[in-house]
């Protein structure tokens, strides 16, 4: 019981309510408390990620997708949990966005995905995004989460921070050693 009202406490008000960006930064910290608290006592990565890909939704204004591509067995990004419009299901590693961010292992920020040499339209409406790696416990890169908005330059630096902050939290919550390997 203790842990449903916990739960509850986290996730909070529907998306709606969330901050506008007149309101300020979100709360990055309390973003990844939160996802501690949904990922206590489970360390599967499936329930973890689903809750993590709500909670985002839920937070964060002016999206329209939000949620992970993880590496598979043939070596593709392969579509994991997410909340919004349709997506790809498979993206080769260097492809894309979320292909080349995996492939390079670094958090790529793009202000006008129309200006991104290789961007993959998953959704026309989309304008914007940022893609952070996800690593297991030995530092591999594992998969991606993806972030898009139909705003240009919707993603600050305040944001990449506060999402790598989200990231780490997530890496050291869940087994993500268990997802296949290449």
């Amino acid at each position: 019981m203790e842990k449903d009202v916990r739960q509850a406490e986290a996730t909070g008000a529907p998306k709606a309510a969330a901050p506008s960006a007149a309101a300020g930064a979100p709360d990055y910290p309390l973003l990844a408390r939160s996802l501690a608290s949904l990922a206590e006592g489970e360390p599967h990565w499936l329930p973890t990620l689903a809750n993590a890909s709500a909670l985002l939704w839920e937070r964060l204004p002016r999206l329209n997708w939000a949620g992970f591509y993880l590496i598979d067995d043939r070596g593709d990004l392969l579509l994991g949990p997410f909340q919004g419009s349709l997506a790809c299901v498979r993206i080769k590693l260097g492809s894309g966005v979320c292909g080349t961010a995996a492939a390079e292992d670094r958090t790529l920020r793009v202000p006008d995905v129309h200006r991104f040499a290789g961007h993959i339209a998953c959704d026309a409406a989309s304008n914007s995004e940022i893609v952070v790696p996800l690593h297991d416990g030995t530092g591999a890169v594992v998969g991606v989460l993806d972030l898009d908005s139909p705003i240009l330059d919707r993603f600050s630096p305040e944001d990449q921070a506060g999402l790598e902050l989200f990231c780490r939290t997530l890496e050291r919550c869940c087994r993500l050693s268990s997802l296949p390997r290449a």
